[in-house]
């Protein structure tokens, strides 16, 4: 009993403490959304130079390139199967190329490639600026395929830039409001909230402690009366 209790005690703690760390993180990070979410919104120009874009609101003025569209595979809406449509950019103003991530589309029939209209003359967005790529999570291997518009399983901008053979910012926007180029936006949050985190913390403290308890238990208890005889 002792040899358990040093062996998985020590365990139970540090996964405790592992997960108020994991809890910390997320606070901050919201904190950080929470803080470039109410900034003003910007324009691509405006942004240049800027280490930290994410989660920057952004207002962008040009047009849509009807071929460069990559269909993110994977992506579901109230148990319903369905597909996100990234498609690329082209800001008037600053003339930069950007991968926009335009909302979520239903895609009941896997045989057939959902149609994707794109909209015609100068377009104003409201969007936010994303994350880099690599701080996301993916959801498999990249699928490369002739022609236009390309089925993906994970957003990699580098492969996307080399497929596109155009040069594109190093990070992607999705709309914000309701436009002629909007499609379902209902983002999802955060899969998991620093709450939760706590909430795991708290589990396996409780576990630790109930774990001393029965070793204090077991080691109090009273020997059964064969054992005194025996002695």
């Amino acid at each position: 009993m002792t040899a358990f209790v040093a062996f998985f005690l020590p365990i139970l703690v540090i996964l405790g403490f592992w997960q108020l760390d994991r809890a910390e993180e997320k606070r901050q990070m919201q904190a950080r959304m929470d803080q470039s979410r109410s900034a003003v919104a910007v324009s691509l120009g405006e942004l240049q130079g800027t280490e930290n874009v994410a989660w920057r609101p952004l207002q962008m003025q040009g047009i849509f390139d009807p071929e460069l569209i990559w269909l993110l595979d994977n992506r579901t809406r109230d148990g319903q199967a369905g597909l996100e449509v990234l498609q690329v950019f082209i800001d008037s103003d600053s003339s930069q190329r950007l991968v926009v991530n335009r909302g979520w589309l239903p895609w009941p029939d896997r045989r057939d490639v959902p149609v994707v209209s794109t909209p015609r003359g100068t377009q104003r967005l409201d969007g936010e600026a994303l994350p880099p790529t690599e701080a996301g999570f993916t959801l498999g291997e990249t699928h490369v395929q002739p022609g236009w518009p390309k089925l993906i399983t994970r957003v990699d901008l580098d492969a996307m830039t080399q497929a596109s053979g155009e040069s594109l910012l190093p990070w992607m926007a999705r709309l914000r409001t309701g436009s002629d180029a909007a499609l379902t936006l209902d983002w999802p949050a955060l899969p998991t909230t620093s709450s939760k985190h706590t909430a795991y913390a708290v589990q396996w403290f409780a576990l630790a402690l109930a774990l001393l308890a029965l070793f204090v238990w077991a080691g109090l208890r009273p020997e059964p009366p064969e054992n005194k005889k025996n002695a």
